[in-house]
């Protein structure tokens, strides 16, 4: 059943403005803040987002609003949609203006650089465990949201009510939200499997066929469940939407910005110029980096992910990565 209250959304790329479409589609009143003042005004005026989502029409109760303060004077109930290295400062601004009947959750998908924290452990650093929060994560692109075309994605929180809340405020006729206790899991595959998108492009750029991206698919599968496991997530978790239904649509879609950072680095293209490509987010290149730090850590076998990190930041060749992955010693498959 929809919903009828009042959310903020913090962040208007394109993720945060295709939920911000489903949510208002849901019923919900619902406030999109973004930090570009011109483009919010550009939002104001046409009623849709022209950078990333120009051909849809923003639905009513999508309301673009130029200041953060707007947003935190209608509604507490915020869901916070920004790229990993924005995350800690966002909840920074967002601290002095919450109060009791406040509520939080983030669609961000990676790793705190540097730290190596989940991004959970951020919020409870900067916000304790006073306020209700959790995460949304799984599967899915933000053009075929904002386009209605049915999704599905997993909702996780330690909050029993806040979990069926935030569910609410987002399911509906085409959108299913699965509920889920295990924040650790959701995050890690949510952060993980972005990772293993650049190596599945980086296999598919190189020419390399089906069954290397295959290959990698599942194996990259089995370190994101070795690391899950050494750091408490659930098994099934990994198995699900925010695991393996994340990973395999990442890896397999050109949709993916992750992905396209792969395509091109197996083509021969710099990091730097992809990037400028893209011209958005690309959280696959930075997660890398923490992932590696973070498997060494734990002592945890990642390959698939010690191999991309080489690519991306040791001047690997993207060829040697991924034969040096297919002529690794004999070994059970587990």
């Amino acid at each position: 059943m929809a919903n009828t209250t009042s959310i903020g959304v913090i962040g208007a790329g394109s993720w945060g403005t295709a939920l911000a479409f489903q949510l208002a589609r849901n019923g919900n009143r619902v406030l999109l803040w973004g930090r570009e003042l011109d483009e919010m005004r550009d939002m104001i005026q046409k009623r849709y987002n022209a950078r990333y989502l120009p051909d849809l029409r923003f639905p009513e109760g999508l309301i673009p609003v130029e200041t953060l303060d707007e947003v935190l004077s209608e509604t507490q109930n915020l869901l916070v949609v920004v790229p990993s290295e924005g995350f800690r400062p966002v909840l920074k601004s967002l601290k002095p203006h919450l109060n009791e009947s406040a509520n939080l959750l983030w669609a961000t998908k990676g790793l705190e650089a540097g730290s190596g924290k989940l991004l959970h452990e951020v919020v409870l650093e900067e916000l304790g465990d006073r306020i209700p929060h959790g995460l949304v994560s799984g599967p899915s692109f933000a053009k075929e949201v904002a386009r209605g075309l049915p999704t599905a994605v997993t909702v996780a929180s330690k909050y029993e009510a806040f979990r069926q809340e935030a569910a609410e405020w987002l399911h509906g006729d085409t959108f299913r939200a699965y509920l889920s206790e295990d924040l650790v899991g959701v995050e890690l595959g949510g952060a993980v499997k972005n990772v293993l998108a650049v190596a599945a492009g980086i296999s598919d750029g190189l020419g390399f066929g089906a069954n290397a991206r295959a290959a990698l698919i599942t194996r990259g599968l089995a370190e994101m469940m070795r690391l899950g496991d050494s750091m408490g997530a659930q098994r099934e978790t990994m198995m699900g939407l925010s695991g393996m239904g994340d990973l395999v649509l990442t890896c397999t879609d050109d949709q993916s910005r992750n992905r396209r950072m792969g395509l091109a680095l197996g083509r021969g293209k710099s990091v730097e110029s992809t990037m400028r490509e893209i011209g958005q987010a690309v959280e696959g290149v930075g997660t890398a980096r923490v992932v590696y730090q973070v498997a060494q850590h734990h002592g945890v076998e990642m390959p698939i992910c010690h191999q991309v990190f080489r690519v991306l930041y040791e001047s690997h060749p993207a060829e040697s990565a991924v034969s040096e992955l297919l002529a690794r010693d004999l070994k059970a498959e587990s």
